[in-house]
Order: C-alpha cells, then structure tokens, then sequence
C-alpha cells in the first residue's frame, strides 16, 4: 500500500527541479517508507511513495509503459489487486508483455487495454492516477467502495492537484487551509456526503468512480454502483454461496510477500473472517496467523453493561484465537496512553480532520502502531455490519422509520441537539449552521440514489434503503478512519467484507433471510456455524470498544477546561461556555453507558476541531 500524489498544468509548462510534487511526496512517507519516485514531465509531475507488499524488489512507481521507444503512459498506484494473476494471464493473451511479478504493472497495462473503463476489469482496494502520454490526460480511479482515498483541487489558474491525502494538498501552498459553512456542517453533522470534504475546494473521487482531466476541463463518471436484482436463491443456497464466497475472498487477501495478520476482537465479523484465515493458510502448510486485540487496563475486569455493550471484547477474543490456533497478542492500553495529547495530535494528523471520535481513534491508532511491529499486512472486519444487518438502530423499531440517517436517529435517540458531537456549540453558531436541515437534505439525497426493486414494499423496501445508507455513507467514515490511521503508521489494512461481488449478493438477498434467526447478521452467522464456539456465535453484537476508565474522563475534561479558560484557543469563540462548564459540572453525564458517551463525544469534537485549527492553521469562513 501506498501515496500517491500529482501536479498537472496544461497551460504552462512546470519546472523540472523543486516540483511542488516534491513537497506532496515528503507529506506521505508513512504510507511508504520504503521507497520513493517522482515522474516528470512538461504537463504532469507524478510522485509515488511505497510500502512494498508485493514483488518487493521491482514495481518501483512512478511505472512507465513504451512501446517502440516512446512512452505511452505512467501510472502512480495506491492498492492491491486481488485479480491480478487472472488479470495477468488474460491481458498476456491480448498481446501484453510484463517484466515484473507485481500487480503495478498488471494495472498500467490494464489500463492501456481497456482505458477509462479499467475500474470495471478490476479486483481490489486501489486509488491511481494515470498520465496519458498519448493524449496528456490525466485520469483517476478510485475502487468500487471506496477503500483507499484520493482527493484534488482544481486552482483558480487551472492546474490540477491530486493525493492520498490533503495534507499534501496543502503542502504545496497553493491553497489555503479554509473552511467554510458546509465544510463545518460536514464536521459537525456526520453525514459523510460523498465527493465533499471538510477543506474548501477539496474534493474526494467518490467510490466506484473515475475523474478525467485534460485541457478541456474535468469530468466525472461511475463506472460501479450497487444495482438492485432479484434474490433468486433459497436460504439454503443462499448461506452456503456466501461461504463459498468469504473462503474465496478471504483466501485472496492473503497474498503478500511480507508478514500477513488479523485483528480480532471477538466479534462474529473478525472471528469468521480469522477462522477462515487460518484455515487458508493451513492449507498451504504457513505457520499459524497472527491476531490481534485492543483492550483497556483492568477493562475485563471493571466492565460494566450498558445498553449496546453486554460483554467486554478480550474474552472472546482469546478463545477464538484459542480455537484456531492463532498466535495471540491484546494490546492492553492504559487511560495516560488514551489521553495523551501526541496521540490525539497524531490521529488527527493522520485523518486530516475533527472528529468526534477521540478515545475510539487512539485506541485504534495504539493497535495499528503494535501490529505494524509484527506484521506489514493486517485483515479486518470492517463492512460486515453494513453488509450483513449489524447496528443496534437497524433493529430498533422507532428509530427504522424516522426521516433521518439511523446513525444520526440513533444518537438523537440518546440525547438533544442535532447529533453526534455537536451539543457543545455556540447556539449562534448552530442556528447559521442550521444541521437539522443540513443532515435531513443530505439524508434525502442519499435515498434517492438508493437502486429500487420493482414491487418491493414495506419493510423489504426500507431495510433496503438502510442497508444502501450504511454502504454509501457511513461505511465511508470508518474506511477513511481505517485507512489513513493504519497507513499513518506504514500498516495495509485489507478488508474481505468490502468484496464487491459479496457486497452486491448480499445487498439483494431479502432482510428476511438476514434476519431468520430474530438476530443481526443471521447469514454471516449462518455461513460461519462450523468455525467458532457456540459462545461466540451467539455473542450480542457489541461496538468498538471504549474505555470505561473515570482517569479518561477526567483528563478530558481538564482538557476541555483549558479551552474554556483560554480566549485564545482557536475553538474557544466556537463553544457555548456555559454549558461546556454544566456538562463538566455533572460527572454522573459522562459516567458509564451510550448517554455517558454521546455526551463524552462533544467533548471530543470541541477538543479535536480545537487541536485541527491550530495545526492547519484553518480559516473559518462562514456565512453571516
């Protein structure tokens, strides 16, 4: 896995020494320590950072493809192709000669065959950027569900900069750190709405797509969307094909030419995803996978259930690993460790944005950086709940039907205000940026992209519609949140459950076969009866984890409190003092539970948007 980053100009013609490409590169390094490269030309500048998992000694990039002494085109490459020996012998067949063993290759070549369609022939997590030589255009590809992120902006004098990240963006000081109204109300409302970011004039190719760029401007173009078709298999069938596809999916994932783990927490979603990991690599005779958990000082211990959360994860993580015989590491994390402001610095470095979610990303970002010291590859069982029917508000009767994203009537569910993060606001602030009707516009957007089956009512209809919602947006947050805090640390983090072909066959099967046992994710369950203890098949679905710990609690709001002391903070005229000091004033608020959290989260957020406008030096500007 990879950065990638590019300059093109078809007006003027760019230097060949201190390319502000350059800049761009040097903010990627850890997504690719290993290696470096930078392609120029009179047109185009594109820059390739490596983290080397496939053919480590060759696939150096910026690759270039000739043909009788001329180039044709270079690509930049961020991903892994899980098709790429299939896609390799076919594309040989059509005449095409390779000289390395890598996929790199196999997707410049690809693209030299098929063009801006390459997306469609391809398996896989990847976002890359192809310089056409030929016709100088400039193309971008980002995969089906939007795995691995590629964001650009257009300046005034119509060059084009792209990257993995927009911190690369910004490093090339041509444009300012800005953020205006709907860039805070995408902050603040959790709404996720593709394409958009939270920087002004940053946009994202949005999954499944690819963006064209040549001297007559930009266009967009889906080349992948999910599609709504008849579920024609029983349920019989239909449990024994997803298990036919998760052993081929998973199986796939596991190619590398470097160490190769899996994140377990004890859920349905890693357990059925490590078992049949370590089933594969039994298979080839491979020593025994690696696992990997998070979990908090004497959390097992203290742990107390609330209304989401029943069981505490490392439990049920050890008895997997146990059971299939993986070699077994918790990464045990103390409360000082979770509040460390370096640690919340650097999730926020690494995702290039505020968020609520302060003691879930430094934890998360504590695993990723443990797991890199074992292993450069780790699988995780991201996706499963959108796929398969897992959130506690997709089974909630009074929330299914409500005129809102079901993450966002979730929260609402537990507490006033507009939603996740957002409570500690300035009321001024929060009437300009009017989030009800922001979220509600956005929601009523993303419905009507949802793909109807003709004749489909009732509750086949709306879990339909849910399902569509939690793939098309809130499956974006926690890839981004995946991707760039795991690449923060030079980890690939690969995720089976995204698998196209499995996302499309599970879209369609009816909510009455994902639900024929009372439960969520019944056909996952299903397809995994033979792998795990009955105690973890019949485990509750449970979140990830958040500490319980009052220590935490306790530098949060010391925290907090400086910001509220100091006029002079950057999110101080933001924040609605008073009730910032009333929140801080009833610790029984921020105790134990889903209300206790949702409250914890508009701590984050003021404390997250505080630390992201001082270190971008973001200029907010709002509408009057």
């Amino acid at each position: 896995m990879c950065g990638i980053a590019g300059l093109v100009d078809f007006e003027r013609t760019l230097p060949t020494h201190r390319s502000p490409v350059t800049a761009m590169s040097g903010t990627l390094a850890c997504r690719g320590p290993d290696a470096d490269g930078l392609w120029t030309a009179p047109h185009a500048h594109l820059a390739h950072r490596r983290l080397a998992v496939i053919d480590l000694a060759a696939s150096t990039q910026p690759m270039t493809a000739h043909a009788d002494g001329r180039e044709l085109a270079v690509l930049s490459y961020n991903g892994e192709l899980y098709n790429y020996r299939q896609l390799r012998a076919e594309l040989a067949g059509r005449g095409h000669r390779f000289h390395t063993d890598g996929d790199t290759e196999v997707v410049l070549r690809a693209y030299l065959e098929w063009g801006e369609d390459v997306g469609t022939h391809l398996n896989g997590i990847f976002a890359f950027a192809v310089w056409d030589v030929r016709t100088e255009k400039l193309v971008l590809v980002r995969d089906h569900l939007g795995v691995k992120p590629l964001f650009y902006h257009r300046t005034p004098d119509r060059q084009l900069l792209f990257a993995s990240e927009i911190k690369a963006i910004l490093a090339t000081g041509l444009l300012e750190a800005r953020a205006d109204t709907d860039n805070l109300r995408e902050i603040l409302t959790q709404v996720w709405t593709p394409g958009r970011t939270v920087f002004a004039g940053v946009e994202e190719v949005r999954p499944g797509h690819v963006v064209t760029v040549d001297a007559t401007g930009v266009r967009h173009r889906c080349y992948w969307r999910l599609a709504s078709r008849p579920h024609t298999d029983d349920l019989p069938t239909t449990v024994d094909t997803i298990r036919g596809k998760l052993e081929q999916v998973v199986d796939a994932q596991l190619v590398a030419d470097v160490p190769v783990g899996s994140l377990l927490s004890g859920g349905l979603d890693s357990s059925v995803m490590t078992a049949l990991a370590a089933q594969a690599r039994a298979r080839r005779g491979a020593e025994p996978i690696q696992t990997f958990s998070v979990t908090f000082t004497r959390y097992t211990e203290r742990f107390r259930a609330d209304e989401v959360r029943d069981t505490p994860d490392a439990p049920f993580a050890r008895m997997v690993a146990e059971h299939v015989g993986s070699r077994h590491t918790p990464v045990v994390i103390t409360p000082e460790r979770l509040a460390d402001p370096e640690i919340r610095r650097r999730t926020i470095a690494a995702q290039d944005r505020p968020t609520p979610l302060g003691d879930m990303d430094a934890s998360l970002w504590v695993l990723f950086d443990q797991v890199r010291r074992h292993a450069t590859v780790a699988l995780c069982g991201e996706a499963a709940d959108e796929v398969f029917g897992g959130y506690h508000w997709a089974w909630v009767p009074e929330l299914i039907h409500r005129e809102a994203f079901p993450w966002i009537a979730f929260y609402q569910h537990f507490c006033e205000g507009p939603g996740l993060g957002s409570g500690l606001f300035d009321p001024g602030l929060l009437k300009l940026l009017d989030l009800e009707t922001y979220s509600v516009d956005r929601y009523r957007e993303a419905l009507a992209e949802v793909p109807q089956l003709p004749g489909e009512t009732g509750t086949e209809k709306r879990m339909r519609e849910i399902t569509h919602l939690h793939l098309s947006r809130w499956l974006q947050h926690l890839l981004t949140r995946d991707d760039r805090l795991s690449m923060s640390v030079g980890l690939e983090v690969r995720v089976p459950y995204t698998d196209p072909d499995l996302v499309e066959y599970v879209f369609n099967a009816p909510w009455a076969f994902k639900s024929h046992d009372g439960r969520e994710k019944a056909l996952l369950r299903a397809a995994g009866l033979d792998l795990l203890p009955a105690d973890v098949l019949d485990r509750q679905k449970s979140p990830f984890p958040v500490t319980q710990d009052p220590l935490y609690t306790r530098y949060l709001s010391e925290s907090l409190r400086e910001i509220l002391d100091d006029p002079g903070q950057p999110a101080h005229a933001l924040v609605d003092v008073a009730a910032a000091r009333r929140l801080l004033d009833s610790p029984a608020k921020l105790a134990n539970g889903p209300i206790a959290w949702v409250n914890r989260t508009h701590i984050e957020q003021v404390l997250t948007l505080n630390s992201w406008l001082g270190m971008y030096r973001v200029r907010l500007d709002l509408d009057d």
